[in-house]
């Protein structure tokens, strides 16, 4: 039996905590982008992904994605079914216990699915996203990842692992491939099946931004984990990784408000809150219309004396627009963001 690393368990314990933080870091992200109505779905969606994707993993996920490769492009569906003999004090390359990676990797699978629900807001009831979420797991996602995290010997010495990890010696801390360019491909797949949502192109706005603005904080958190546990210990190579992901993110909020302030005059808190969390946001998610207030009888057009009721409306409507967006123009400018 292989020593276990003491040292090595407690960092990955940490990062996993740490990892889960991004479960309702990302519901709420999403939750305060849309509708009061569908705040609550959205938000669900996360969970109801994190949750069937947890039981697939242990069923047969861990299996597909690190038992021994079919081609590089596929692990054993019954190696490690059920997580047997996966329990016992087993560790793999950094003296870590199989179980534990085994749950590191399974929270990057979970909130792999997850975060393609922003590309579904409002457009998908709470049971068709979770059929989708069982599928697109099973068939797109544990193969990718058996592709990119499955290295030979990872979990037993004489396993053969996935073609791009061992073929182009890929190195895919922050998930690249497996996660982002992988969850990002099925939200525009989605988005485009699905197609244009009822309210598309109208005036709309979050219905609350500090909702979204800490979701953000708390996917910035559990960027560490996420990053710096793929590491496998605490060593230079994680606390490289963390120090890049920190800064990464910093310089990524000041170049999101800068564009924001050039191009609108003014800065966002969605804007903000885009910058630690642009991989976990692949189409976001649209949020409610807002209604304009009534305007004053000064900014109604009077009707005139010779014109066709139609005319009459189209420049009523005409001022209406117009003084709306010109009130909401000087409120945005004014308020903290």
């Amino acid at each position: 039996m292989d020593v276990v690393d003491t040292g090595t368990t407690a960092f990955m314990l940490c990062c996993i905590i740490g990892l889960t933080l991004m479960i309702p870091g990302l519901a709420l992200f999403y939750g305060g982008m849309v509708s009061v109505k569908s705040s609550t779905n959205m938000m669900m969606m996360t969970f109801g992904a994190v949750a069937v994707v947890g039981v697939l993993w242990v069923l047969f996920g861990f299996s597909m994605v690190f038992g021994t490769s079919y081609g590089g492009f596929v692990g054993s569906f019954t190696e490690f079914a059920g997580m047997k003999d996966l329990l016992e004090s087993q560790t793999t390359i950094s003296g870590l216990q199989v179980s534990l990676f085994a749950l590191f990797q399974a929270l990057f699978a979970a909130i792999t699915v997850a975060l393609i629900s922003g590309a579904v807001a409002d457009r998908m009831k709470f049971g068709a996203w979770m059929v989708f979420a069982v599928f697109w797991a099973v068939l797109v996602y544990f193969p990718v990842a058996h592709w990119v995290f499955a290295f030979d010997g990872v979990v037993t010495k004489d396993s053969v692992g996935g073609w791009i990890a061992n073929g182009l010696k890929a190195i895919d801390f922050a998930g690249g491939t497996a996660v982002h360019i992988n969850a990002g491909a099925a939200a525009l797949a989605v988005a485009i099946v699905l197609g244009k949502s009822a309210i598309f192109g109208q005036l709309r706005k979050p219905h609350n931004v500090p909702l979204t603005l800490l979701g953000a904080g708390l996917l910035w958190a559990g960027w560490y984990a996420f990053n710096g546990g793929s590491a496998l210990a605490a060593g230079n190579s994680a606390a490289i990784v963390m120090v890049t992901t920190f800064v990464a993110t910093c310089a990524a909020t000041l170049a999101w408000l800068a564009v924001e302030k050039i191009k609108d005059g003014h800065v966002t808190g969605v804007g903000a809150a885009s910058a630690p969390s642009p991989a976990w946001s692949p189409s976001p998610p649209p949020v409610v219309r807002s209604r304009p207030s009534a305007p004053s009888p000064s900014a109604r057009s009077p009707a005139p004396s010779a014109s066709t009721p139609s005319a009459s409306r189209s420049a009523s409507a005409t001022t209406t627009r117009s003084t709306w967006s010109a009130s909401t123009s000087s409120a945005v400018s004014s308020a903290p963001c």
